[in-house]
C-alpha cells in the first residue's frame, strides 16, 4: 500500500483533540449515515441533542480520497464525537488507504458500505451490489482493519434481488467475521437492484426483523446493530430488549429531531438530560454565526433544522423563516423566527 499523504495541519488538529471513545456502547444507539442529509451541520445539530449516540457521515467514495484527495469531505467539529465514518469501493488497497486516512483524521469508527442500491453507485461496484461477492467485502474489510486500528464495520442489507436471506446472510456475515470484523449494521430489507429506486428500496421490499434476530444467535460474538423502519424511541427499546446490540434510526431521527434524539440519553443509555426545541435552538446560534462569519450561507446549516418544531406550535413559522432565503442577510432572521415560534407555544400555553 502506497504512503497516505494527509495535510499535515488536519490530521494534527484532528488526533491531538481525539479522546478514547467507548464505540461499541455509543453502537446502542446511531443515527444512520443518509447521502445528501448527514453532514458536518447537520451532525452537530444532531450532536446537540444527544451526548452518547453514535454519528455517521454520509458515504464518501474511498476513490475520491485517495485519487481525488478531498480531504475537505471528511471536515467535522470535535464535537460530533463518537463519529464514524462511511465509505464506499471495492478496491482493497484503495479503502484500505481511505480507511488509513480517516484513521489520522480523527474519526472513531471506519463503516464499509454495503447496503446502498443507487444506480450510481453500482456502477462503482460497490453499495448492495458486494452482497453478491462476499469473499471480496472480506478482503477489503482484511486490509482496512490491517491498515488501521480504528473499529472497521459493515453496514449491510439481507440480500438482493433474488438471493434467499436465509442461505446468503450467514454465509456473508461468516466471511467478515472472518476477516476480523466484530460489528455489523443490517437493514432489514433486500435491495432490489433493477426496477426499484433507491426511495422505493427503502419501503418496498419487506422488512424482516426475524431473520437479524436469528444472526444475532447464530452469531453470539458478533455485535448486530438494526436498521430500517425503525421509526420511533418505543420500538427500538422493544428491538433492544428481543436481542440486538444497537438500532439504527435514519430518516424519522432527521425530520423530527427533537422527538426522537432529544430522549435518546435517557431512554437508551439510563441519562436523564434533555434539551428543549428551544435550548437547542440557542445552542444553535453561535455555529451559525461563526459559519456566516466565515463566508458560509445560512442554508447550509438551518436546512437540517426545518423539523425542530415537528409537531408543537409554531412548527409552520419556524419552517417559513427558515426557508425564506430572502430574510438570510444576517443571522437576525433566526433571532425573528425563534421569537415568533415563542410567541405561538405562549399563546397556544394560554
Amino acid at each position: 500500500m502506497s504512503k497516505v499523504e494527509i495535510p499535515v495541519f488536519s490530521m494534527t488538529s484532528k488526533k491531538s483533540n481525539k479522546i478514547e471513545r467507548n464505540i461499541k456502547s455509543s453502537a446502542r444507539f446511531s443515527v444512520a449515515p443518509m447521502m445528501d442529509w448527514t453532514d458536518r451541520h447537520c451532525r452537530y445539530f444532531h450532536r446537540q441533542f444527544t451526548n452518547k449516540s453514535l454519528l455517521y457521515t454520509e458515504m464518501v467514495a474511498a476513490a475520491a480520497l485517495v485519487r481525488g484527495k478531498a480531504y475537505h469531505l471528511l471536515d467535522y467539529s470535535i464535537e460530533e464525537h463518537p463519529l464514524a465514518l462511511q465509505i464506499g469501493g471495492s478496491d482493497p488497497i484503495e479503502l484500505a488507504e481511505a480507511a488509513a486516512i480517516g484513521e489520522a483524521l480523527g474519526y472513531d469508527e471506519i463503516n464499509l458500505n454495503v447496503g446502498c442500491p443507487s444506480d450510481r453507485v453500482q456502477s462503482g461496484s460497490f453499495g448492495a451490489v458486494l452482497m453478491k461477492n462476499p469473499k471480496l467485502v472480506a478482503s477489503c474489510c482484511e486490509a482496512m482493519k490491517k491498515s488501521t486500528s480504528a473499529d472497521i464495520t459493515v453496514k449491510c442489507r439481507i440480500g438482493v434481488d433474488d438471493q434467499d436471506p436465509e442461505q446468503i446472510l450467514p454465509e456473508f456475515l461468516n466471511h467478515i467475521y472472518s476477516s476480523g470484523v466484530r460489528r455489523v449494521i443490517i437493514h432489514a430489507r433486500k435491495a432490489i437492484l433493477n426496477g426499484l429506486s433507491p426511495k422505493e428500496n427503502r419501503v418496498i421490499p419487506q422488512l424482516d426483523y426475524e431473520i437479524v434476530f436469528k444472526m444475532k444467535e447464530k452469531f453470539p460474538n458478533l455485535h448486530i446493530s438494526l436498521n430500517g423502519g425503525v421509526t420511533n424511541l418505543s420500538v427500538a427499546q422493544q428491538l433492544l430488549a428481543k436481542g440486538v446490540d444497537g438500532v439504527m434510526i435514519g430518516r424519522t431521527a432527521y425530520q423530527q429531531p427533537t422527538q426522537v434524539l432529544s430522549e435518546v440519553d435517557r431512554k437508551i443509555f439510563g441519562e436523564e438530560a434533555i434539551s428543549s426545541p428551544f435550548d437547542i435552538a440557542e445552542q444553535m446560534r453561535p455555529y451559525l454565526k461563526e459559519h456566516c462569519d466565515k463566508g458560509g450561507k445560512p442554508h447550509q446549516v438551518i436546512r437540517h433544522m426545518n423539523g425542530l418544531f415537528f409537531g408543537l406550535p409554531g412548527a409552520k413559522t419556524w419552517r417559513q423563516y427558515l426557508s425564506n432565503i430572502s430574510l438570510h442577510k444576517n443571522i437576525d432572521f433566526y433571532d425573528e423566527a425563534l421569537a415568533a415560534v415563542s410567541k405561538s407555544t405562549n399563546k397556544s400555553a394560554a
